[in-house]
């Protein structure tokens, strides 16, 4: 019970306030200032739990359809940062030669970058899974090579001293030394590569959040809820990404002092 105020509590009190205060300030914009499209800016709340109830089957298989080209590209991403990071953590030559490439290919924004993409492939989930892979390798390679590198080099020459291989030193020291920068560069990029496959939608998919978020925005006020919808779901989606990725990182790695019951202190 303790544990359930200190850690819950204030984050449902925070949630239970933000709601309150979202649904005053949509009645004071509408009925005060009566401002034109009032509910475009502020909807209400109550209207969008109906309209959550009402569409709710059309939401979820579209989010699925999203979420599920996400994971894919995320999943791919995720592999070869990671291989990345390992070629460069082996050698000082790979490094300098492919991390300014990786750096660089960071500055293409991504806005610009996926309607280009979805014009070459022409196909909206390859497309989808190569914009959600892209944006996840760099955080993911940058902060596992981080991890590779903070070992301890005293713990590297025990080891070595013991006459262990090289592939053992990374099995048994480097590699899980490097779980937590990994996960760190996981969640970072969870969240976005499910970003990355909305704006693909966007250019014209079939299927997906994306497209139900542009057409609502293209009808204008009558559908402003069901546009709202969508972007909660696609909030929600981001959630659902980054939640999963720090049970995966519990399950893991769950040594690291926040996972402990007394919070790291014994």
């Amino acid at each position: 019970m303790v544990s359930f105020r200190s850690r819950w509590l204030p984050s449902l009190v925070w949630i239970v306030g933000l709601l309150l205060l979202w649904q005053a300030s949509s009645w004071v914009l509408l009925h005060v200032v009566e401002a034109s499209m009032a509910q475009s800016k502020i909807p209400y709340i109550h209207e969008l739990i109906r309209t959550f109830i009402t569409y709710g089957g059309t939401l979820f298989t579209e989010g699925s359809a999203t979420f599920s080209n996400a994971a894919l590209g995320f999943l791919l991403g995720a592999i070869l940062g990671a291989v990345l990071a390992v070629l460069m953590s082996l050698s000082k030559w790979m490094e300098q030669l492919t991390f300014p490439y990786a750096v660089a290919s960071q500055m293409i924004p991504i806005l610009g970058l996926a309607p280009i993409v979805y014009g070459i492939m022409r196909d909206e989930q390859i497309a989808r899974v190569l914009i959600a892979g892209y944006i996840t390798f760099f955080p993911v390679a940058l902060n596992m090579l981080r991890g590779l590198r903070s070992v301890d080099l005293s713990a590297v020459e025990l080891m070595y001293s013991y006459a262990a291989k090289p592939w053992m030193v990374y099995w048994k020291l480097r590699l899980p030394a490097s779980l937590p920068g990994l996960f760190s560069g996981l969640k970072i990029a969870a969240p976005l590569a499910v970003t990355g496959a909305i704006l693909v939608e966007l250019m014209g998919a079939q299927n997906g959040i994306g497209v139900i978020m542009l057409r609502n925005l293209y009808y204008g006020p009558s559908h402003n809820y069901m546009f709202w919808s969508t972007v909660i779901v696609g909030a929600l989606l981001g959630l659902l990404s980054y939640l999963i990725i720090s049970l995966i990182e519990r399950m893991v790695a769950p040594w690291q002092p926040e996972f402990r019951p007394s919070g790291g202190d014994k």
